[in-house]
């Protein structure tokens, strides 16, 4: 068995291209956009982020995640992981490629679910960055990490139907044309059952949708809207993948999506490991550069496995997609594993910093606050630990050993 961990030389050069290009054209265009000194207009923002999408297009590094035969480049997850984690080196890289979420998650979900019209009424435009979107499922009143028990109902009233429910920390809400919003559509169904839900695509904004709040994060309102939807009218041909498949349309979006999100932290990750690096090197304290404390020594190294780990991870899983095997439980390993290294690397990072790393002087804390999110977006921790476990123990009663739950390597 081969195992070769180099890229083909076609995407060793998208890799340089991708590196470049954010380092060379998107890092000093967006430079002062955390800078709280200077005003930026909404109207500046969005024009600068519209030139960049337009150069991205032109240096054909537009849609990384999308197939060639619609604007996209065509790669798997393997050559995007390190499109993905280059573009990561700076907060907007992911948008000016037009690989962010939850549009990227969308777009993977309308081309393997939508109907050709819809395709063409909502896909075709969010690929061409002239629509963007959102995934309305997580609700205040049930645990978001069991879809299962979704309270928003939808009842069929001739050719339409009318949506009562309450969803919150709907991310990019305020900024799409259109939700894929989750419903109950079954209510003789049991609790549980996984047959119960539908997706349906909701045109934004609309009667019955209604904005209450952007919810505040512990940085800021960024964008995670509290949504009412009082008896919302959505034709029979909204729906998106059938009736009864809401569950299994959510689950095939949520597992690449993770492991994007992966992708997207290990560049964090790593940013934040090579400036711990650079502050040991650079800081004098009690007769020696910190770099030359066996303390710091361990901060470093520990982080430096962690990251080592992480890569790994996310390769192999994204090998299993490209495969087409079954690749649940190594994104479940990896969405838990890299989400807690973030947060352990970043942290050690700004103890090396000191005072400066826990002031915005640094992006350490805006990352920080951001690590944190990532322990329960997409799964939290404990319900991945909960289906690790599960596979684990269905592998040892199937063959009598764990082999097949550990990613199943020739090891």
């Amino acid at each position: 068995m081969a195992i070769d961990f180099t890229l083909a030389p076609e995407h060793e050069e998208i890799r340089r291209r991708v590196r470049t290009f954010v380092q060379e054209t998107i890092i000093p265009a967006v430079s002062g956009f955390d800078d709280e000194e200077k005003v930026l207009s909404r109207d500046e923002y969005i024009r600068t982020i519209f030139e960049l999408r337009g150069k991205a297009r032109a240096e054909g590094l537009w849609l990384p995640h999308m197939p060639k035969e619609w604007g996209g480049m065509g790669l798997g997850h393997v050559a995007l992981a390190m499109v993905q984690s280059e573009a990561a080196k700076t907060r907007l890289g992911p948008w000016v490629l037009n690989c962010q979420a939850p549009d990227e998650g969308n777009m993977h979900t309308l081309l393997h679910w939508g109907t050709e019209e819809q395709k063409e009424k909502y896909l075709r435009p969010l690929l061409e960055g002239r629509m963007m979107s959102c995934f309305a499922m997580t609700e205040p009143e049930v645990a978001g990490s069991d879809p299962t028990l979704i309270r928003t109902r939808a009842v069929k009233d001739g050719d339409e139907w009318v949506i009562n429910g309450h969803k919150w920390f709907i991310s990019n809400a305020r900024r799409a044309s259109f939700a894929i919003l989750i419903a109950r559509t079954e209510p003789d169904m049991p609790e549980g059952a996984r047959g119960a839900n539908t997706a349906f695509i909701v045109d934004i904004p609309q009667d019955g949708w209604n904005d209450v709040r952007e919810v505040e994060t512990m940085h800021g309102s960024t964008g995670h809207s509290e949504i009412v939807i009082t008896d919302l009218r959505v034709p029979d041909s909204q729906i998106l993948g059938g009736r009864g498949n809401g569950h299994k349309l959510g689950q095939y979006r949520l597992g690449p999506a993770r492991l994007a999100h992966c992708m997207r932290w290990i560049s964090q990750a790593e940013t934040a490991l090579d400036m711990m690096v650079e502050r040991a090197l650079n800081r004098y304290s009690h007769g020696s550069l910190l770099a030359e404390k066996q303390g710091i020594q361990w901060l470093i190294a520990d982080s430096a496995m962690e990251l080592y780990q992480c890569k790994l991870m996310v390769l192999h899983a994204a090998s299993k997609i490209d495969k087409g095997e079954d690749f649940r439980t190594e994104v479940s390993m990896a969405k838990h594993f890299v989400a807690n290294s973030l947060n352990r690397i970043v942290d050690r990072a700004i103890q090396v910093h000191g005072a400066l790393g826990y002031s915005t002087d640094t992006p350490l804390a805006h990352m920080f606050q951001h690590a944190r999110w990532a322990r329960f977006a997409d799964g939290a921790d404990e319900i991945h630990q909960m289906r690790i476990a599960e596979r684990t123990i269905a592998a040892y009663r199937a063959t009598g050993s764990t082999k097949a739950a550990t990613g199943g390597l020739p090891l």
